[in-house]
């Protein structure tokens, strides 16, 4: 499995944002996805993730209310919709894929990571 995070950019704090997670090779409609990131000088962090089985969502709580994640019907393509930005959320953004369905908090639980994608956030 490939990953390609892309859509971030220099965007103002209140402003929205869609990341993008194309996948290739087979097998990804049977791998739950998420979203982490990375600020300079901080340790890769859990964003949110979205289980291949059921669809069920999970997010880190500095994130709940503000970022959306969803798959495409395809199971191909992976979104994670931002909305109110904060400085804060500056940060590289990858995407991951897990062949678990549950517990996708942990990065270790990931097998698949993408090159990531920058998010910066002005005030």
């Amino acid at each position: 499995v490939q990953l390609q995070a892309s859509g971030g950019g220099l965007v103002q704090a209140g402003d929205s944002l869609r990341l993008s997670c194309a996948a290739s090779g087979r097998g990804f409609s049977v791998y739950s996805a998420g979203w982490f990131r990375q600020a300079p000088g901080k340790e890769r962090e859990f964003v949110a993730a979205i289980s291949y089985r059921d669809r069920r969502t999970s997010y880190a709580d500095s994130v709940k209310g503000r970022f959306t994640i969803s798959r495409d019907s395809a199971k191909v393509t992976v979104f994670l919709q931002i909305d109110s930005l904060k400085p804060e959320d500056s940060a590289v953004y990858y995407c991951a894929a897990s062949p678990y369905y549950n517990d996708l908090m942990p990065a270790r639980r990931y097998d698949y990571w993408g090159r990531g994608t920058l998010v910066t956030v002005s005030s």
